[in-house]
């Protein structure tokens, strides 16, 4: 983490740079942006308005790339062409695709570039079979809080001023409307000035605006129980400042309501220690999702369970029937996932072969936060649960006869997964779980080079938006068949906006 504001006395005075580029947020596209632009001569100033840089940026296991070496020299012969197509038609075509089609163009050459600064691809991840993965998700060795500590250093190696505790407060535009810098406010109270020749707005989109999510996200207030949980630091500075800012400058906005949903998550815990903290935590998230039964308020099935690791459709289905889900599985499941691993792997995270040795202490601390219960017949379970008896002893009766067939003629789910409950020997457990979301992905509508448009489509001269406050690249939904797109598109943004602004500068000269 770099912080090179202090928090000591507060000051009034007033203080003037004149830069290439002023950067606003310092997550995976900031950094990106700044590291870019200085390996091109260009002179940054980067602001980060919370104590550290990186952000969200810190947490994703690895990213899309397409064409890269690592790809390569392991056979695997995926193109832009077939990930564009793939894309497109999951999204309908109601999507940008002028700007999807040039950061996909960009996402081989930036993981390259990434393995150039020291970062190592571990492998490549997927969450499909074969038949339908498109191999372009690019596990990186200690993930996103390695990727931000490893481009800091070559920033600070640059003299880069990362200015953390540093918010920008509003645009720079001139009488035609050209966006000219930034005004910013110091740690210590200093009233900064920069003037620049581009703005880059990289501040992560609206994740923990309450007030934005309940304008723009339709489903957060209509489903009170449904909370939506978000992944990131303790505190969370993604609270929309580059959106309103790039609003007031006549920007245009797109896909609002347009979340990167991701779910099942446990109540009563914040996500981020399912994602991130300790193995029991990790490995009942794991258990979770696992393809043994679930079912909503009423006791009855509402998805297909082999698909639990297709998190953004796991969210579209869950706020379909609530926003709420119960797991549940008999001792047999529970030892099985002990002694061998899940059937469906938890991201990148818990994956099948890992023995989940963790989980009677997940149960235990489950049971005392109250997103675990444990009975010893199924009609306790359901009456601890909230569900009448009968109707999920119908349920798992069902599920079983399905199992002795191998067949599932409800929503087909793989033969291999349905694997019969003891009824007549508990105990049972149940886990509860809830949507969550990581990210939000609307905000203001840009061209192939970042740049910002009006309601028009006119470029507004001077404003570059990047990462998560770029909207219009989903439909309706998270595109989980392109994995590792959202932090992709904040690296490749970063660097496609610095290319053109490279353009622009030298074009002057």
């Amino acid at each position: 983490m770099v912080s090179d504001t202090g928090g000591a006395k507060r000051s009034c005075t007033n203080q003037t740079s004149n830069v290439d580029i002023a950067i606003s947020g310092g997550g995976l596209s900031g950094l990106s942006a700044a590291l870019f632009a200085v390996e091109h001569g260009l002179k940054v100033i980067l602001c980060e308005k919370m104590p550290f840089a990186g952000g969200a940026g810190l947490f994703p296991e690895g990213s899309l790339g397409i064409g890269t070496r690592y790809q390569k020299e392991n056979g695997i012969k995926t193109t832009v062409d077939q990930v564009f197509s793939r894309v497109m038609e999951f999204h309908h075509w109601r999507c940008n695709a002028p700007a999807i089609r040039a950061l996909l163009n960009e996402s081989g050459t930036m993981i390259d570039w990434l393995t150039d600064l020291g970062m190592t691809v571990k492998n490549i991840r997927t969450m499909f079979p074969p038949e339908k993965s498109l191999y372009v998700w690019h596990i990186l060795e200690g993930g996103g809080a390695r990727l931000v500590k490893v481009m800091l250093r070559h920033i600070r190696e640059r003299g880069v001023a990362v200015l953390t505790n540093t918010p920008v407060k509003r645009l720079l535009i001139d009488d035609r409307g050209t966006v000219t810098g930034v005004k910013a406010r110091k740690a210590d109270g200093t009233q900064l000035t920069v003037r620049a020749k581009a703005v880059i707005i990289a501040t992560g989109g609206f994740a923990s605006n309450k007030e934005m999510l309940g304008k723009w996200v339709p489903d957060v207030s209509a489903l009170g129980m449904a909370k939506l949980m978000y992944r990131g630091p303790a505190v969370d500075g993604r609270t929309g400042d580059g959106i309103t800012m790039a609003m007031k400058a006549n920007a245009a906005l797109a896909g609002m309501g347009t979340l990167a949903g991701n779910s099942p998550y446990l109540d009563n815990e914040p996500a981020i220690r399912q994602f991130s903290g300790p193995d029991h935590m990790k490995q009942m998230r794991c258990a979770l999702s696992q393809p043994f039964l679930w079912v909503n308020r009423q006791g009855e099935r509402f998805y297909n369970e082999s698909f639990g690791s297709v998190f953004s459709d796991v969210y579209n289905a869950m706020t379909s029937n609530g926003g709420l889900m119960w797991s549940i599985f008999d001792e047999s499941m529970k030892e099985y996932m002990e002694n061998n691993g899940p059937l469906t792997p938890f991201n990148a995270i818990v994956v099948p072969g890992q023995k989940m040795t963790a989980l009677e202490k997940g149960i235990a601390k489950g049971m005392a936060s109250g997103f675990a219960f444990k009975a010893g017949t199924i009609e306790e379970l359901a009456g601890k649960i909230g569900i009448r008896p009968e109707k999920l002893r119908e349920t798992v009766e069902t599920v079983n006869r399905y199992a002795r067939r191998k067949h599932d003629p409800d929503f087909n789910r793989r033969p291999e997964h349905l694997i019969e409950f003891d009824t007549k020997k508990g105990p049972y457990y149940a886990l509860k779980g809830l949507r969550a979301f990581f990210l939000t992905l609307g905000g203001v509508v840009v061209n192939k080079d970042m740049q910002a448009v009006d309601a028009n489509g006119n470029v507004i001269p001077g404003l570059y938006v990047t990462g998560q406050d770029m909207g219009g690249l989903y439909d309706s939904t998270y595109d989980l068949l392109a994995e590792g797109s959202a932090s992709s598109f904040a690296l490749c943004s970063g660097r496609i906006a610095v290319r053109n602004i490279v353009k622009a500068v030298n074009s002057e000269q």
